[in-house]
């Protein structure tokens, strides 16, 4: 295995961990850039892949609606922010603007945020008793 290869299959291993399952899935990973307030921007696009019912031949990418952002979870203390450029398409036939429905990947973001945030309170609830624990 090249040296690239293994970084290659590190880094992919790392972004998949700290990105909401299943997002890599639709999304490219494009940039990640602190601001000056200390907050983490995590940079996405929509991979060109036709939306379900569509064939690729019968869209062309007309590139990507506005960007949104929305608050995941801190990543060693710093706020994070998906930054995301959802692609749209328009249907060669007619010519209507075509786009993936957004509700398959935030339902496995919420799911993944609901786990986290009960595993999370779990630990944090962990660590103080063992604190008071210790001091009492």
């Amino acid at each position: 295995m090249l040296i690239h290869e293994r970084f290659s299959t590190a880094y992919e291993t790392l972004v998949r961990l700290i990105l909401p399952e299943g997002l890599l899935e639709y999304f490219e990973l494009i940039a990640v850039r602190p601001c000056e307030s200390g907050q983490l921007n995590i940079y996405l696009e929509e991979k060109n892949l036709a939306p379900a019912g569509y064939d690729k031949q019968q869209l062309e990418s007309k590139g990507f609606l506005p960007e949104t952002a929305f608050q995941d979870f801190p990543i060693r203390g710093h706020k994070v922010a998906l930054c995301i450029k959802r692609r749209r398409w328009e249907l060669k036939s007619t010519g209507a603007v075509i786009t993936r429905d957004c509700n398959l990947y935030l339902r496995s973001w919420q799911q993944c945020s609901v786990t986290y945030h009960k595993c999370f309170l779990k630990k944090r609830l962990m660590l103080l008793t063992a604190l008071f624990t210790c001091a009492g």
